[in-house]
């Protein structure tokens, strides 16, 4: 028997300029799939977005940024919500199910400064900006001269910090620079032996209700299948 195909589906966001990126390329390829469908997007605000004044680790970690997203599937609001892999926790609530996973992007961090082409070039004392515990415990122990500071906002933010000056260099994901056509603002991929990425680092999750397989079904044909 043929799944019946969509009428309408609901993509929750946060609202930052790369999750639109992201979320606006999934409700494009649904488009593409289902012509009489009509996909909406559900832009909200996560606590993750609101807590900038403390490092990511010591106010909840990665879930901050999708329990709001999780909120919107279990009252309906929304039929899925879109995230960066690496933002998503490696446990999940039994209510939900992570329906699709999508081809990678660059998994890779990269280097971005005004002045300094690698991480080798910034004198003792330099301050390098990152929101990641995973890149500043790998930052300290090869780079033990370097002051690596908590660096929070959404991508455009840290940007905008790097470019007044607050840090030397910023370490961040290369996807999402790529993503925006940002990728000339790199002056270095640092390999994954200088940097290891985050677990599904450059890839988009679909997150959907559990108790929806017909859901799971409309995501199938996005889901990388390397």
């Amino acid at each position: 028997m043929n799944q019946p195909q969509p009428e309408r589906i609901v993509i929750a966001t946060r609202e930052s300029r790369l999750a639109l990126w992201q979320a606006e390329h999934v409700r494009d390829r649904l488009r593409a799939l289902y012509p009489r469908c009509s996909v909406e997007l559900l832009g909200m605000t996560t606590r993750g977005d609101q807590i900038l004044d403390r490092p990511l680790a010591k106010v909840g970690g990665k879930g901050l940024f999708v329990k709001e997203l999780e909120a919107a599937l279990l009252d309906r609001r929304a039929d899925i919500a879109v995230h960066s892999m690496k933002d998503v926790p490696m446990v999940m609530e039994p209510e939900f199910a992570l329906v699709a996973v999508s081809a990678r992007e660059n998994p890779l961090d990269a280097l971005v400064s005004n002045r300094y082409a690698s991480l080798e070039e910034i004198p003792p004392g330099g301050v390098v900006g990152t929101s990641s515990l995973r890149r500043e415990s790998q930052l300290r122990a090869r780079f033990p001269s370097l002051a690596v500071t908590s660096l929070r906002g959404n991508l455009d933010t840290r940007l905008r910090k790097l470019d007044e000056g607050q840090y030397d260099a910023i370490i961040l994901a290369a996807a999402g620079l790529t993503r925006l056509g940002l990728a000339a603002r790199i002056r270095g991929v640092l390999p994954a032996e200088l940097s290891l990425p985050a677990a599904g680092q450059g890839a988009l999750g679909i997150e959907a209700l559990a108790s929806r397989p017909e859901v799971a079904a409309w995501m199938a044909p996005l889901a990388d299948a390397g």
